[in-house]
């Protein structure tokens, strides 16, 4: 399994003028932090904690001068209101949000709280800022992924597997709402790559075998994973289940590949978090969130897995590999 990372600048920080920072009683910030995945995620433990890292670099020590207060969706609907409302109720100066959905249920609860998000999609779209620029709200951070990311990773798949003529596009409605936002783009560019494009949403983790086997019966088929809570915190089943019924498939994130997934591009998850200690810093120096711009990810990495690959009959070019 080789790796090659693509470094870009897609978004770019804005210097804006500090208010005074505000003083809390005992000295010490509060940080709420809602995440999308369970508590023992690997993953998202990662996450969390890079940010930490970040803070410290920063000055924020954890048990000093900051208290942090983190809760877990585990990728369902739920259990993420019921947590957006008790980490509110806490009254935090500012709350670290994992993702479109963990953000959706924040802002449901709070519009004074600032919200720094680490990994949304279509921020506009899904109403959590009024421009990039200047979000105008409460809440400010970073994309994980634009629309376009669709028809780079069905180019991808017909790279490493050019037999495909039919791609199913796995998502969960429920916890990736903005789905539209990838898959009208994907339908868009299908036909230049001679691929039918078919939307393949379920709704709970039952109903993956099913769906895949399904579409693996179909001729020269493959799949493209979406970024979303519920297929991130799926990842071993739908990277088992891909290899089981011999999908070729594309999946956002490395660590989908590091299960046994075939090939992953993506943006760099832990950088948007490193970032995101940034934006935590600079409000708690007085910053306004409604000035601080939304940013595109800095760091994109593409990820294949040759064994994987040679298991599914697929001769990778070195082109790809390199």
């Amino acid at each position: 399994m080789k790796r090659r990372e693509f470094m870009t600048v897609l978004g770019a920080a804005v210097a804006w003028p500090l208010a005074a920072p505000a003083q809390q009683a005992d000295g010490v910030k509060r940080i709420g932090v809602l995440m999308g995945y369970a508590e023992g995620d690997r993953e998202g433990q990662a996450f969390v904690a890079t940010c930490r890292e970040g803070l410290q670099k920063l000055g924020w020590i954890e048990g000093r001068n900051v208290r942090i207060d983190a809760r877990w969706g585990a990728g369902s609907e739920e259990p993420t209101q019921q947590f957006a409302k008790e980490l509110v109720a806490l009254k935090p100066d500012l709350i670290l949000s994992h993702s479109t959905v963990t953000t959706a249920a924040l802002l449901k609860q709070t519009r004074t709280i600032p919200v720094v998000f680490a990994n949304v999609t279509d921020p506009i779209g899904s109403g959590f800022v009024v421009s990039l620029p200047q979000p105008g709200g409460n809440a400010t951070g970073f994309i994980n992924m634009e629309d376009s990311m669709s028809g780079k990773w069905l180019e991808l798949l017909k790279e490493v597997a050019p037999r495909v003529r039919r791609v199913a596009f796995l998502f969960n409605p429920k916890t990736a709402p903005y789905f539209q936002y990838y898959l009208n783009t994907l339908k868009a560019v299908a036909p230049s790559f001679a691929v039918e494009a078919v939307a393949a949403p379920v709704n709970d983790g039952s109903e993956l075998e099913p769906l895949m086997a399904a579409h693996a019966r179909e001729a020269d088929s493959g799949m493209i994973v979406m970024t979303d809570n519920f297929t991130t915190t799926h990842r071993v089943e739908i990277t088992s289940l891909a290899a089981r019924y011999r999908l070729p498939a594309v999946y956002p994130y490395r660590f989908f590949v590091d299960l046994g997934g075939l090939l992953s591009y993506g943006s760099s998850i832990p950088d948007n978090f490193r970032r995101a200690a940034s934006y935590v810093d600079r409000i708690f120096k007085g910053a306004n969130p409604n000035e601080l711009p939304v940013q595109a990810p800095v760091k994109f990495e593409m990820v294949i897995n040759l064994q994987a690959a040679r298991a599914l009959g697929l001769e990778v070019s070195r082109s790809m590999a390199s």
